[in-house]
């Protein structure tokens, strides 16, 4: 699965601490979300997606071999 994570903190200019602080992760969990190497449980993808205010499917992208 992918994610626009980084895209979209960039156009609300929110850092991965704020992120972070907003939806009660550490930092490094934004972070390596955000390197794929970690896939978020529903609750968190969900909370990430309504900081953005936009769908869970404009964040998190499933792709074909997932």
């Amino acid at each position: 699965m992918k994610n626009n994570i980084r895209v979209e903190r960039a156009i609300k200019d929110i850092t991965q601490a704020d992120l972070a602080e907003a939806v009660n992760v550490s930092r490094q969990t934004i972070n390596t979300i955000e390197s794929n190497k970690y896939v978020p449980s529903t609750v968190l993808a969900l909370k990430i997606a309504r900081v953005f205010g936009k769908p869970l499917e404009e964040i998190f992208i499933l792709e074909e071999d997932d």
